[in-house]
C-alpha cells in the first residue's frame, strides 16, 4: 500500500504565494517527480536557476516546500513538496481580496492546463494501445442538486480517489491527470428592489 496522500489547506498568504506562473509549476514537478534541485527545475521550466532560487525560498517561506538533506549533495540544495495536494474554499477569503483574486486566479490556470492536457492527449491518442484508448477519456453529467449535497458528492469521489491514490500501482502504471470540477450554473437573478426615498 503506498502511503497516504498528505493534504494543505490553504492559508490566505500560502494561496497568494502560489499563485505565480513559475511557483505553481515547480510545486507540480516536485509533486509528481520527487526533489529536484534549482538547476534541474529550471532545465525543465525553461528559465534560469537565479529565478528557481527565488521562487523557491519564497514556496519555503510559505511552508510549501522544505530543503531536504542529502549526504554528499556538495553545494546543490535539493528541495520537496511538503503536501501532495492543496484545496481551498473561496469562502476562506472573503476578508481578504488579494487571497480571493488567488483563488480565482488558480482555479482560472486549472482550467487552462486541463485543455492543455486534454489536447496532448487527443494528439497523442491514436498511438495509445486500445487499453490506454478506452480506460482515458472525458465524461460529463448534468445533476439537480444542493450545495449540501453537491459537497457530500464532492466527499465521496474524493475519499475514492484518495483511496486509489494508495493502491500499489500496477504493472505498466502510468501517471494519470483526474481532474473533478463541480459547477452549479448562474441560479435565477433576485429582483431589483427599488430603494424608498424619503420626502
Amino acid at each position: 500500500m503506498a502511503d497516504e496522500l498528505s493534504q494543505v489547506h490553504l492559508t490566505g498568504r500560502q494561496i497568494r504565494v502560489l499563485a505565480h506562473p513559475l511557483r505553481i509549476r515547480m510545486l507540480g514537478r516536485l509533486r509528481g517527480e520527487g526533489p529536484k534541485t534549482a538547476t534541474q527545475l529550471a532545465e525543465m521550466l525553461n528559465t534560469n536557476t537565479g529565478a528557481t532560487s527565488y521562487h523557491l525560498r519564497q514556496l519555503a517561506d510559505a511552508g510549501l516546500v522544505v530543503e531536504e538533506e542529502r549526504a554528499g549533495g556538495g553545494r546543490q540544495r535539493w528541495w520537496r513538496a511538503v503536501h501532495q495536494l492543496s484545496s481551498w474554499q473561496r469562502s476562506d477569503y472573503t476578508d481578504d481580496p488579494d487571497a480571493a483574486a488567488a483563488a480565482v486566479w488558480l482555479e482560472t490556470f486549472q482550467v487552462n492546463r486541463f485543455v492543455e492536457l486534454a489536447e496532448e492527449w487527443q494528439h497523442g491518442v491514436s498511438a495509445e494501445s486500445d487499453d490506454w484508448r478506452d480506460a482515458g477519456g472525458v465524461s460529463d453529467y448534468l445533476l439537480h442538486l444542493d450545495h449540501t449535497q453537491v459537497r457530500a458528492l464532492m466527499d465521496e469521489i474524493e475519499a475514492v480517489v484518495e483511496r486509489h491514490a494508495r493502491i500499489e500501482p500496477g504493472p505498466g502504471a502510468r501517471p494519470i491527470n483526474l481532474y473533478l470540477a463541480a459547477l452549479p450554473k448562474p441560479g435565477p437573478r433576485q429582483p431589483h428592489k427599488e430603494r424608498e426615498v424619503s420626502s
